[in-house]
Parts: structure tokens; sequence; C-alpha cells
């Protein structure tokens, strides 16, 4: 035989018993409005995976939030996507008036993260104090079809408010409806999101501003289970110098069961290795702890998140 083919034979042989390298997986992280909380914690999880998952491409991907992510993961346009809880049970369950049109059952759990706060705030200057003082104002209540437009009925339903009682009833993301109220074309919106939103900062170091209370009371009356009392802590935003009453719901990570245990066991890992990069790129990732990311949802975990979980001894 000739060296060039004793080489050509060796480098065959080589190639017959390495193992074969790993394709290129992409993960899609679906998550909300760029003035909200979903987008920043979303470009952060996509260049933790990248950076620390082998073989992987990451994207972070704008939406309209849960509504949206949930569909595009029953249609396997995403990997991994944010949502509200009272969402995600409503999805599972098909609800058509929420914008399910059938139940997603495709939907797998990732992790429980940090609880959203419905925060209803109203420029100083419309004179609102209470929820009763919507009736006859002009009011954003989230994207049509968005989480915090199915929120936004929640709330103003247990409160003897529909949209007809509104002066007008706008259907707009965060950013977009915070510029409105600044330049005095609205004067309330529902924003739901952690503490902290930026949309609400913006808001108010623009004008003067009044973070609406949800009393208790009003709270009990919402049926789904998903809605809690909560406290939106003085000094959250600028100008609110006192504790207000609020209405809480859990966000979770979910994923679709054709994912692959496998990424998603590393999407977790990656992501309860990294809290405080999360947390760096938004402050409501601070409540992520490991100990409450497996605690019961509406849908069930996927199979390499409760791998993960019971590895950990979080989860039995």
């Amino acid at each position: 035989m000739t060296r060039k083919g004793m080489i050509a034979a060796a480098a065959l042989l080589l190639l017959g018993t390495a193992p074969p390298l790993r394709a290129q997986e992409f993960i899609n992280v679906l998550t909300g409005g760029t003035s909200g909380v979903y987008y920043p914690l979303g470009v952060a999880m996509s260049n933790l995976f990248a950076k620390n998952i082998p073989n992987i491409k990451s994207s972070a991907q704008a939406t309209k939030a849960s509504v949206e992510n949930l569909n595009l993961l029953q249609a396997g346009r995403g990997e991994i996507a944010f949502t509200l809880g009272d969402s995600l049970s409503q999805a599972w369950n098909g609800d058509a008036e929420a914008g399910f049109a059938q139940p997603l059952k495709k939907l797998r759990t990732v992790a429980a993260i940090y609880t959203n706060y419905v925060q209803i705030v109203a420029t100083a200057s419309s004179g609102i104090k209470t929820l009763a003082d919507l009736k006859g104002k002009r009011m954003s209540v989230g994207a049509a079809k968005s989480g915090t437009e199915l929120n936004a009925r929640a709330v103003l339903k247990a409160a003897g408010l529909t949209y007809s009682d509104l002066g007008k009833a706008e259907y707009l993301g965060f950013g977009e409806s915070v510029d409105l109220m600044k330049n005095r074309q609205l004067d309330a919106t529902i924003i739901s999101a952690g503490l902290g939103v930026s949309a609400i900062r913006d808001l108010a170091t623009s004008v003067e501003m009044v973070v609406v209370a949800v009393p208790k009371e009003i709270v009990a009356k919402i049926s789904d289970p998903a809605y809690q009392p909560v406290v939106i802590p003085a000094k959250t935003y600028q100008g609110q110098d006192s504790d207000v009453p609020g209405i809480g719901i859990q966000n979770y990570l979910v994923t679709s069961s054709d994912v692959k245990p496998e990424t998603v066991y590393a999407m977790v890992r990656t992501i309860y290795a990294n809290l405080d990069t999360l947390a760096a790129a938004h402050s409501a990732a601070r409540e992520m702890k490991l100990e409450n990311a497996a605690k019961p949802g509406p849908v069930p975990l996927h199979p390499g998140a409760e791998k993960f979980f019971k590895e950990k001894g979080v989860l039995k």
C-alpha cells in the first residue's frame, strides 16, 4: 500500500471509531414586550444557554407574552417560554375566550419562577385613587389577548366594572401605554410584571402618578386561585411613599413535550447555577429560588426538569 493509501485508510478507521459529533441545537426563548420583565430576563437566559451548553445556539424573541408564547410552544416555534400561571391553566384546558382554541397538551412546566404583580397606575392629574375611580376614564388594558389583558378583565370584573364602563379602553403594550400617559392621552394603565418594571419607572420619573390599590376583598372575588393578595412595597417607584395592596400571579417557565429531556435538563441547570446573572438583568429574578421552583402548577413537569429537581433534593 502506498503512503497516501495508508493515510487514507487510517483516516477512514478513525472516522469509523470516533463518536459522532453532536449536531448543533437551537433554543428560542419566548419572552414578552421589550419594556417588560420577561424580555431582559429572556435575553440573559439566552446568553447563558449559548455560553454554558455545548453545541447550542440561542436567541430571545420579543412577543406579546403569555398567550402568544404558549401557542408558539404548542406549534413547535420555541423551546422555552415565560408565562403567567392563569394563562398556563387556561391554555392547558383550552379556554377559547382567553385565546386558546383547543387544549395545548404539549405544554410542560420547567419551573415556577417569580410573582407577577398586576399593577394599576394612573396619572395624579386624572383624579384616580381607587378602582371605582376608573369609571369613565381612558385606560390601556394591555395588548389584546395578552396575559395582562386577561388580568385586566378579571380585576375589573371583581371590582364591578367592565370595559364599557371605561371612558375608553385601549389595547396597548407597556411602552406605548406609558408614552400616551406622559402625553396626557391616557389616564391609567394596567401592567402585569415583576416589581420595578421599567415602563412604570419611566412613567414615575416623567409625571406624578398613583399606584392604585387592589384590596384583599377584591382579590377574593376572583375565582381563579392563581390570583393572590400581595403588597407593592413603599418606594418601589418614585413618589410611592407607602405600601400598596395589590394582586399577584405566579410566573412559570414552560417548554414543550417535544423538547428533549437532556436539553431541558441543561437549561434548568444553567438557570439555577446563574441566578446572580439573571438578577443583574432584572431585579424580579431575585425572587427566583431553587427551593420554590418545583412547586406544583397547572401543567406537568417536563422529565428533564423533574430529573434536575430530584437530583437537587427539592422534589421527591
